[in-house]
């Protein structure tokens, strides 16, 4: 429990006093440290914690003293640093008295529901006048005689009298000037477990900050300048300046990450170690009459990136490698001359892709693009039943089908391949660590090797985010602009020119041109989702474009409706599609040139990107028209940026900036991210500054078994706790 000012202890080091925010001087002794279980006591081990209040931190994700004290401000405000005399009070200005109370009541309003406590109050220099607003418990909670410290603005009547914005009762349990003086700090907070109730818990729990596990080795604290663990908490929750604050966050930034990059350059290492790869050489007889046929010649970008992917695939090392670029960009062709080197050593190759319309887009473009090397892919998805299914399977497993296309049914119990290769993954966006290292787990399933794995996606995604969720990863980059591509219009529409964007949409419609129209999804599940577009097409068929052949394209329709619709739209029998984002991948329709999204704001910046690259495929420019009257600022910024650039991978550095990293280990793509403390817009240097010292730290002890390593190795374990034995590989 923290005492009062006091009766604090200095401390021995740079921690400012545990019992005061500014503490006493005079004070001789420093109390002894609490041992180490007390950061995992649960919270109602703090005095006056019992399970009303333990179940209302629960919803913050505090249940550990622990997790209290690392339940970081996410900002602070500035008061002064001491209390102000009553006399020395200026009309208008934001200040803090230290008076008592002379009188307190509630005093009602003609203003329905408003409810003004006043208050009489008195220093040793003068009197004045306080007031709170709809706050009347305070006239039952406040006594005459109490001693209060008190923030807010002073009138600029002719009486003094001063608004109350905060206020705190002084003698009691807790630190003088925690609401109202000094630097206060703004925590994330809850209707029942309000900022300032946040504020006297972790004051409360302050003098167990140096239960703290130390977790980074003191020779990288003195490196970088870190303080210890302790210290960094007491600088967050009570800076006595900004930089104070600063460095303490920077402390726990640095060690979240590192904790991290140990764990991702850990799972490479098993990735690579665990099984050796079977080495496939390139011999040139499959990829050279592709590359011969082929009416262009491959950019440098693509050059480079199909060397990287070769010489991985020749080493007898698992390739553990992401392939992004735009859409168009290429991407699939290095894939392809991939799965040639692995065809020409002797190995099958499989393309994996998210949904079963994509699997057939793919299927139909391979099929193009490897006829002049003499080879032909199977496709192997739900639909695929009886005794089809079975001489694909047989193809499989005797290895006369070189080449599979499929869901990642393709890898489950009973599809065997004669002699695995190679994976290549579309769209593996949709796939966090974990289920990477899932994914490769089963492709070694069969024996013979493990298999090497290339990862593709078109959502790009800035180096900082590379580093972090894919560290487990190599990255190569195709960067160039799509070659024939022509140039997309983006325009935002406000609903009041909504009848202009239909006219431009009904003149490319006469024209002979088709055109998307996007809904959003509003709710969660896929019968909102085939609501709310179905609502929106009948409205259009109906009004706007009845003169028009409507189609629907939903995630609820079954794989014939979807397939079907898809067909009917790609050979011109339906002039204006419907739909939801299950076109936002693999849909490629040359004579759609142009794409209405509704409800814009409602969709991430990468998002909107791909949802554009529908249209603009072939030789007629596109245009891109996002409606949307965005009720935050967030959501206008994203509007803003998505028309002023076509360059996805600066939209990608925005997208993180706006809308946070989403799920590192998992799979949420965007939003509140499971890093606690870093964010990676923000903390690039702490990012290079982790990824090197948990490089040095595995090269020179690559279990982290040394004394020094001990916590670490238990955080890292503790964090990738997916991943048994992560450490011993």
């Amino acid at each position: 429990m923290a005492v009062s000012a006091t009766s604090a202890h200095p401390p021995a080091s740079p921690l400012p006093p545990l019992g005061s925010r500014r503490g006493d001087p005079r004070a001789p002794m420093r109390p002894r440290p609490p041992g180490p279980g007390r950061w995992s006591d649960p919270v109602t081990a703090l005095p006056g914690v019992g399970p009303t209040l333990a179940r209302r931190l629960r919803s913050l994700g505090v249940e550990q003293v622990g997790q209290l004290l690392e339940h970081l401000p996410a900002r602070y405000e500035s008061f002064d640093a001491g209390a102000r005399p009553v006399s020395a009070l200026r009309a208008g200005e934001e200040a803090t008295v230290r008076v008592v109370l002379d009188s307190i009541a509630v005093r009602p309003t003609r203003r329905r529901g408003l409810r003004i406590v006043s208050a009489r109050v008195h220093d040793a220099t003068g009197r004045m006048g306080a007031t709170w607003f709809n706050q009347q418990h305070l006239a039952r909670v406040l006594q005459p005689g109490d001693e209060l410290l008190l923030r807010g603005r002073v009138g600029t009547g002719g009486r003094r009298e001063i608004a109350v914005r905060s206020h705190e009762v002084l003698g009691g349990p807790g630190s003088e000037g925690l609401h109202t003086t000094g630097l206060v700090p703004v925590y994330p907070a809850t209707e029942a477990m309000p900022v300032r109730r946040i504020r006297e818990l972790i004051d409360l729990a302050r003098p167990l900050a140096r239960a703290a596990p130390e977790r980074l080795p003191a020779r990288v604290r003195h490196r970088l300048g870190l303080p210890g663990a302790a210290d960094a908490l007491v600088g967050v929750h009570f800076p006595r300046s900004r930089a104070e604050a600063r460095l303490g966050r920077r402390r726990m930034v640095v060690e979240e990450l590192v904790v991290l990059q140990l764990g991702l350059l850990a799972v490479r290492r098993a990735q690579s170690g665990t099984r050796a790869a079977p080495p496939l050489e390139a011999t040139g007889e499959r990829s050279g009459p592709l590359l011969a046929a082929l009416p262009f010649r491959l950019t440098a970008p693509q050059r480079r990136a199909a060397r990287e992917v070769g010489r991985d695939l020749a080493r007898p090392v698992p390739m553990r490698r992401l392939l992004q670029g735009e859409v168009g960009s290429g991407k699939t062709l290095v894939a392809v001359l991939a799965i040639c080197q692995a065809v020409e050593a002797g190995a099958q190759a499989a393309v994996l892709v998210p949904t079963e319309t994509l699997a057939e887009q793919h299927l139909r473009t391979l099929d193009a693009v490897l006829a002049p090397a003499g080879l032909a892919p199977v496709l192997l998805t739900g639909r695929v039943t009886g005794a089809e299914r079975e001489r694909r399977l047989l193809a499989l497993r005797s290895g006369t089908a070189p080449i599979a296309v499929g869901t990642q049914a393709l890898l489950s119990e009973g599809v065997a391949f004669h002699r695995l290769g190679l994976v290549v993954v579309d769209e593996q966006h949709r796939f966090g660590v974990e289920q990477r290292q899932a994914l490769a787990e089963r492709a070694a399933a069969g024996g013979g090797g493990a298999a090497h794995l290339l990862y593709m996606t078109a959502t790009p995604i800035p180096r900082t985010l590379a580093l972090t969720a894919y560290g487990d990863l190599t990255v190569s980059t195709i960067r160039s602009r799509p070659p024939g591509r022509s140039p997309v219009e983006t325009r935002w529409v406000r609903e009041a020119d909504r009848d202009e964007a239909y006219e431009l949409v009904r003149a490319q419609l006469r024209a002979g041109r088709q055109a998307y129209v996007i809904c959003p999804l509003v709710e969660e599940g896929a019968a909102a989702e085939a609501r709310a577009a179905t609502t929106e097409a009948e409205r259009l068929r109906e009004g706007p474009f009845a003169d028009f052949r409507v189609g629907l394209l939903h995630g609820a329709l079954s794989a014939d409706a979807k397939r079907a619709a898809m067909v009917d739209f790609a050979e011109g029998r339906i002039d204006l599609l419907v739909a939801t984002t299950v076109v936002e991948v693999g849909i490629d329709v040359p004579n759609a040139t142009t794409i209405l999204i509704e409800d814009a704001d409602r969709f991430g910046l990468a998002q909107l990107h791909q949802l554009r690259g529908r249209v603009g495929r072939g030789e007629h420019a596109g245009t891109c028209i996002l409606f949307g009257e965005p009720p935050t600022e967030d959501g206008a910024r994203r509007l803003e940026a998505v028309t002023q650039t076509s360059d996805g991978f600066r939209l990608a550095e925005l997208d993180l900036e706006i809308r946070g990293e989403g799920s590192i280990l998992g799979l949420r793509q965007a939003g509140p991210t499971d890093l606690r403390f870093a964010r990676l817009s923000r903390d690039r240097r702490e990012l290079a500054e982790a990824r090197w010292l948990a490089r040095r730290a595995l090269r020179d002890d690559p279990h982290l078994e040394r004394p020094e390593h001990r916590l670490l190795r238990d955080a890292v374990l503790q964090r990738f706790d997916h991943f048994p034995r992560l450490l011993d590989a």
